[in-house]
């Protein structure tokens, strides 16, 4: 038992594992397969929805197994950035015209002009 266990500790050595965009990429590809199983009288549906289940299970396990960190964890944490802007419901989320910076500025406010932090862009919005 010892030695499988080393072995698994030294494949898994510079893979990046899972995060929150696996569990989610995996929860959507379960969920997709069970729903393919209530379309079994339309084939060609249960076809699409049972594939595209595997598409994203094995995209979700090519995720875990990468070596390439640094491109991983970007795409987590555009995905956490994303999801952050869905829940946030003080704030709206713009992006400046100029330089692409999100800018999170108070709901409700009117019309307002923003001033980027990064580049000092002004640009006018209703928030």
């Amino acid at each position: 038992m010892g030695k499988i266990r080393l072995w698994l500790r030294r494949f898994m050595m510079g893979r990046y594992g899972t995060d929150k965009l696996n569990m989610v990429i995996l929860g959507v590809g379960v969920v997709l397969c069970v729903v393919s199983l209530f379309f079994r009288w339309q084939p060609m549906v249960a076809l699409i929805l049972t594939v595209s289940a595997y598409v994203l299970m094995v995209w979700a396990i090519f995720r875990t197994f990468s070596r390439n960190t640094y491109k991983r964890y970007r795409e987590n944490r555009r995905f956490l950035m994303l999801l952050d802007r869905f829940k946030d419901k003080e704030h709206r989320h713009f992006d400046c015209p100029k330089c692409r910076q999100p800018v999170r500025v108070p709901r409700g406010k009117g019309k307002i002009a923003i001033t980027c932090p990064k580049c000092r862009e002004r640009f006018i919005r209703k928030t």
